[in-house]
């Protein structure tokens, strides 16, 4: 399958200030699939070594025992029967198994820069074995992370931009020379947006979820993977944590994410977790949840609003599953209610607002929400060019009403509402309406800065 990060990392090839590529991401979103299947075999084919630190016991061994960038290369080399160059392209996958290969990306850095070093892992995981070590638990040797000698990218579920560019790239282009023109689409090329969209809440876009759904037509497949994914990664928690207390309430936290939403407040409630519970006691299992990158946490600013943006109240917080596949698999609503026009309509603001803020998260926006008096609340802020602008999500046509009470505490340069209503702009509100199928374009203007669409309308 394609995946938009191919552009990301051909541009780290060829940063000439190239360092180590650290990639880090959650279970099954497409790391080793991107890395080795993807980029490595259209940059460097039949030229790159592969090595697997959670298979490779042997490999692990020798780098425990041999810590040192040059005496790995020499063993790849010799294991690999190649002369390891500029052209030859090493990736490390696992890296939590074999944390001495971490540290030594400090020295493939500082001595061998020309060689094209990838890692790929779980950086809970690396924290876990950390702390470990520091308590004096497994490996004794010294463990130090190449602060400033890697180059990070973070990889997320296939957002609706990569689901369409594998479902229909022709729809997805028609979206983007739309956007940029500031112009609507038509009724028919709309109403093939929704639809697509409507998908995507249904499938989301885990790439294993995509490709079943992809391969066979069938939605039920989909259902199936998400079924089986959902389960591992409530059974690796147990890898995250240092205490069965701590396991058991990460698991909590995570299948109760659509029912925190669901209610009216929409605030993460520690009660709905485990009963009498407090806000210290999940501050651990939400924390390993965040870094897993299986959770995305949205923090509250309340009424008047500063730059940069800043929580208002730590203790206020909402929580959303990282992909949109699987919280509509943990409503437990029924797979037609997303495909039937009919039903549709049914479906709850929440699994909109989820897919906005996966969108925001997965361009590298932080995530913030606004209430102010009298229940009015915005879903997301994001800052763009000193100015804050509220986001409001809603899945039919309507009014924003909390704009007026916005204004009462903040000067106003543009609104935006998100809802299944066409692309528009009205001049006298500043209110810009943005289609569901619009927003990965909306994110990619928020991080930089920008908001193109209107700018042949200003």
């Amino acid at each position: 399958m394609k995946r938009k990060y191919l552009v990301d990392l051909e541009k780290w090839l060829n940063n000439p200030r190239r360092k180590p590529l650290m990639v880090w991401g959650a279970r099954q979103v497409g790391k080793t699939y991107l890395i080795k299947d993807i980029f490595a075999e259209q940059f460097f084919p039949k030229k790159y070594i592969y090595v697997d630190c959670r298979t490779n016991q042997e490999f692990t061994d020798f780098c425990e025992k041999n810590l040192n960038a040059e005496k790995i290369l020499n063993y790849l080399s010799l294991s690999n029967d190649v002369v390891i160059d500029k052209n030859i392209l090493l990736i490390f996958d696992e890296v939590q198994e074999c944390l001495p290969i971490v540290t030594l990306m400090k020295y493939f850095c500082q001595d061998f820069p020309e060689i094209p070093v990838i890692e790929t892992g779980s950086m809970v995981r690396i924290k876990i074995q950390r702390e470990n070590r520091k308590r004096g638990l497994g490996n004794k040797n010294k463990f130090l992370f190449p602060v400033g000698k890697i180059n990070q990218l973070t990889i997320y579920p296939m957002d609706f931009e990569e689901y369409l560019l594998n479902k229909n790239e022709i729809l997805l282009q028609t979206i983007k020379r739309s956007y940029i023109k500031g112009a609507p689409l038509s009724e028919e090329e709309h109403s093939k947006g929704l639809e697509e969209f409507f998908n995507y809440l249904l499938v989301g876009g885990m790439p294993e979820a995509v490709d079943a759904y992809l391969e066979t037509g069938n939605y039920q497949e989909s259902r199936e993977v998400l079924k089986d994914l959902y389960d591992n990664y409530l059974s690796d928690m147990d890898l995250y944590q240092a205490s069965p207390e701590a396991v058991v309430r990460s698991k909590k936290v995570f299948q109760t994410i659509y029912t925190q939403l669901n209610k009216e407040s929409k605030n993460f409630k520690p009660t709905l977790v485990e009963k009498a519970a407090k806000g210290r006691d999940m501050e651990s299992p939400i924390d390993w949840l965040v870094l897993s990158n299986l959770v995305l946490k949205s923090s509250l600013v309340k009424e008047k609003v500063t730059i940069p943006l800043i929580d208002s109240d730590e203790s206020l917080f909402r929580l959303y599953l990282s992909d949109i596949g699987m919280f509509s698999y943990q409503s437990g609503i029924s797979g037609t209610t997303f495909i039937d026009n009919k039903t549709r309509n049914t479906l709850s603001g929440i699994f909109f607002e989820n897919y906005v803020a996966n969108e925001l998260a997965s361009h590298g926006i932080k995530l913030f929400y606004w209430k102010g008096k009298s229940n009015s609340e915005f879903e997301f802020l994001v800052e763009i060019n000193s100015s804050i602008i509220p986001i409001d999500v809603k899945k039919n046509k309507g009014t924003l009403d909390s704009l007026e009470r916005f204004k009462d505490h903040n000067s106003l340069t543009l609104a935006i509402k998100i809802s299944q209503n066409n692309f528009g702009f009205d001049s006298k509100t500043k209110v810009l309406t943005i289609p569901f199928y619009y927003v990965f374009l909306l994110c990619e203007d928020i991080s930089k800065g920008e908001i193109n669409c209107i700018k042949n309308i200003l």
